[in-house]
C-alpha cells in the first residue's frame, strides 16, 4: 500500500513540472508494489524499486529527451515551398517570369541558364531566393 502512495506522490510532480523522471520513479514504485503484492520482502521491494527506476532513467530517458528535442517535422515558411509544384503564368527564363505557387503569384526564374518554361507548364521549385522562386 505504501508503494502505491509513493507512486501517486511521485506522479504529482510529473504532472506539475512535466519532468519524465518523476514518472519513471512512479513506475518503479508500482513495480515495488507488485513485488509486495506477490509476497516479496522489504529488501526485495527496495531492490525492485531501485532497479526499475534506474533502468528507466538510464535507458528510456535518453530516448524521451531525443524525441522532445527533435521538434516538429512540419516544414514551414520558405522551407515548405521548396519542392512544391507551380504553374507558369508568364514565360519563365533565366531573367524572370511569373508563377502561381500555392495560390500566390511569385516572380520566378530558371535555376539553370538556357531553360525556358512557357505559360501553362508545371514547374518544380528548387529554392527560394528572396522573393523569387528558382524553378526547374
Amino acid at each position: 500500500m505504501w508503494w502505491l502512495i509513493v507512486g501517486a506522490v511521485l506522479g504529482v510532480p510529473l504532472v506539475v513540472t512535466a519532468m519524465p523522471e518523476f514518472g519513471m520513479f512512479a513506475i518503479g514504485a508500482g513495480a515495488a508494489a507488485l513485488t509486495a503484492a506477490v509476497g516479496g520482502g522489504t529488501v526485495a521491494q527496495f531492490v525492485v524499486f531501485l532497479v526499475v527506476s534506474v533502468a528507466l532513467v538510464v535507458f528510456v530517458r535518453p530516448l524521451a529527451m531525443r524525441h522532445l528535442r527533435r521538434g516538429p517535422e512540419v516544414r514551414t515558411g520558405i522551407d515548405a515551398l521548396t519542392g512544391a509544384t507551380a504553374l507558369v503564368l508568364e514565360q519563365v527564363d533565366e531573367h524572370g517570369g511569373r508563377i502561381k505557387l500555392q495560390g500566390e503569384i511569385w516572380s520566378a526564374r530558371t535555376l539553370e541558364p538556357g531553360q525556358v518554361f512557357a505559360a501553362g507548364q508545371q514547374v518544380n521549385v528548387a529554392q527560394i531566393d528572396g522573393a523569387t522562386a528558382l524553378v526547374l
